[in-house]
């Protein structure tokens, strides 16, 4: 059965699709509705095989899920790799989509990696979660800023008790009501953010196809929960990474790498990284020396050959991948080493 390269070029409302056969004739193109009765109408159209490529964008992760049981392979583009789309001089939907699919037919498409559709649901959980925590952080710079604007005196270490907070209300004076009114508000939203982030993170931990993994990856000192569920979700499938440079590099954990003419050279840490894991990472090893002896020392070793505290922390980030990423292959609890006094 002949094959053919389907490129699709995502958008918010429309999908333009441009068809080739192995020899770059066009078969096909034009602009799709991106709503599922008609993609559906679409692909069931198609009476030969075909291969599908797509930019990785919002929009992509709902397509791809819908779209994969009609294709032979349906895959996904890293953006940052397509350099034949955003490098032309000429730029339109129709002329992305026929380089996909030219990409697809001479076997140069940039694939990046999609989890699972279960993970990607739990993982959009997480990452509202975090939303909600970082909401709930502005609730509380927003309680000491309005505190501050009107130069009432508080209790820093206190304010966000909820029996402090009461009397503190009741024992300002010289304050405009507004402000009252602006402080009770803001004590709603902060409640409100905090109870449904902690409901969210129960539901994670509990959930059945994270409980016994989440279990595993707290096994290591110094891994709570948020740091096992930000791992699990964000990596997905820890088998794609050969080799802990691999993980390291995609958690944003090393700096980016020019060889020319037999000369390297390191620049700062690559913005091409999971963000959400590098900053997760850099803020558990932070603390997790505290309770690691093994990464402890690594933080002591780093400092004493001469790098800043922030260098020793990169060093402790980059132990702890290898430990997690450990521990997710191998499907065992952490069996810490001896550490020499």
């Amino acid at each position: 059965m002949t094959m053919y390269y389907v490129g699709l070029d995502v958008h918010k409302k429309t999908v333009s699709y441009c068809m080739k056969d192995a020899g770059g004739t066009v078969i096909g193109e034009g602009v799709l509705l991106a709503n599922r009765p008609a993609l559906g109408r679409w692909a069931e159209g198609l009476k030969s095989a075909w291969t599908g490529g797509m930019e990785a964008t919002l929009f992509t992760g709902w397509i791809y899920d819908f779209l994969q049981p009609y294709a032979s392979v349906l895959r996904v583009a890293h953006p940052l790799r397509l350099r034949a789309i955003t490098a032309s001089k000429k730029k339109n939907d129709r002329i992305d989509a026929a380089t996909l699919a030219d990409l697809l037919r001479c076997n140069l498409f940039p694939d990046c990696y999609m989890a699972p559709a279960r993970i990607r649901e739990l993982r959009r959980v997480l990452r509202y979660r975090n939303l909600l925590v970082r909401e709930a952080t502005r609730m509380k710079n927003k309680t000491s800023g309005l505190l501050m604007e009107v130069g009432a005196s508080y209790d820093k270490k206190r304010l966000h008790g909820a029996k402090y907070f009461s009397t503190l209300l009741g024992n300002l004076s010289d304050v405009p009501g507004s402000v009252i009114d602006l402080l009770k508000m803001t004590r709603v939203n902060l409640q409100v953010f905090q109870a449904a982030q902690k409901r969210l993170l129960e539901a994670l931990v509990v959930h059945p196809d994270l409980k016994e993994r989440v279990q595993r990856l707290q096994s290591i000192s110094g891994v709570g929960e948020v740091m096992a569920l930000t791992w699990a979700l964000e990596i997905g499938e820890p088998g794609r990474f050969a080799s802990i440079d691999e993980a390291a590099s995609y958690c944003g954990l090393c700096s980016a790498l020019v060889v020319s003419a037999g000369k390297s050279k390191r620049g700062p840490l690559s913005k091409q990284r999971n963000a959400h894991l590098q900053s997760m990472l850099i803020e558990a090893a932070k603390l997790a020396p505290r309770w690691n002896a093994q990464l402890a020392a690594v933080h002591r070793r780093e400092l004493d050959r001469g790098a800043n505290p922030n260098w020793a922390t990169l060093a402790v980030a980059r132990k702890l991948v290898a430990y997690l990423l450990a521990v997710d292959k191998s499907g065992r609890a952490f069996q810490p080493r001896e550490v020499a006094a």
